[in-house]
């Protein structure tokens, strides 16, 4: 194996680890529900300036219900490891990037019943 290989091996692993210590695989995210481009679409703008695209695996949990309300959505980041790679390389490159994920939700409280 060259060394370039390797030395991009273990930047990697490193970033990687970097990241799963500073960023959570669950999440709770709090701001303004909004519907997306599907029925079953649905996409957060968190109060940080965030985005997360929602989804549900379960009927359980009624994102509909609260479109166009303040929620704070607990679920799971999909593809933890490669989220926490790119926000950790954006963060490096440019201060003030905002975050973009997507997050299975497991559950939903509102907050208010409005978007302030």
């Amino acid at each position: 194996m060259g060394k370039p290989i390797l030395l991009c091996l273990i930047l990697a692993a490193s970033m990687s680890a970097l990241a799963a210590d500073s960023k959570k695989d669950v999440r709770d995210v709090t701001g303004c529900l909004s519907q997306g481009d599907s029925p079953k679409e649905f996409v957060l703008k968190a109060s940080d300036g965030s985005s997360w695209e929602l989804k549900s695996d379960s009927d359980k949990v009624a994102l509909a219900e609260h479109v166009g309300h303040t929620v704070t959505a607990t679920g799971v980041v999909s593809n933890a490891a490669m989220h926490n790679m790119k926000e950790g390389t954006k963060e490096t490159v440019k201060k003030d990037s905002t975050e973009h994920g997507s997050l299975t939700v497991t559950e939903v409280k509102m907050v208010s019943d409005s978007c302030k």
